[in-house]
């Protein structure tokens, strides 16, 4: 292999996810497989390891955000970030990943300050009135226009 042809390769964009409760796992996988990508699933436990040699899984310990930091300080610019974790979101914005949620929003320079304030605004009234907000179940919608964007933010790390 050549030196360029070594240098293309890693450069090539992986994909990282906060997999604690993210419902699109096996998404992840098929398009990471499809496009031979490498895929970290970032855990504090719980996770099946894959068979698929593209597929490593990463344990972190049960502390608060331990996921999202590791994530944080190991995703480089062109990386893309599955995760429902607004702040991870920003800091992964911040390095120049790109950034999907599992209903398949993307998080974009021109979005995320709403969504950190929107967040700041639920903490802020669960406080004030006690009640839980309900999140919004996930549904095969959702599912599928995940794994469309996903396809879309590979499409476009890997033009560069």
């Amino acid at each position: 292999m050549s030196e360029n042809t070594s240098n293309k390769a890693a450069m090539r964009p992986r994909i990282l996810v906060d997999a604690d409760a993210c419902p699109v796992k096996a998404e992840c996988e098929r398009v990471a497989e499809r496009h031979r990508l490498e895929m970290i699933m970032v855990s504090n436990g719980g996770i099946r390891p894959s068979r698929n040699p593209l597929i490593r899984i990463v344990i972190v310990p049960p502390e608060p955000d331990a996921a999202d930091d590791w994530i944080a300080e190991n995703a480089v610019k062109n990386d893309v970030i599955v995760t429902n974790d607004i702040p991870l979101a920003s800091r992964g914005l911040e390095i120049g990943a790109r950034v999907l949620r599992p209903n398949g929003q993307e998080f974009t320079e021109a979005n995320i300050g709403n969504a950190l304030a929107g967040r700041e605004i639920a903490a802020h009234m669960r406080e004030v009135t006690g009640e839980q907000g309900r999140n919004a179940g996930f549904t095969q919608k959702d599912r599928s226009k995940f794994a469309n964007m996903l396809e879309v933010t590979i499409q476009a790390a890997l033009r560069g």
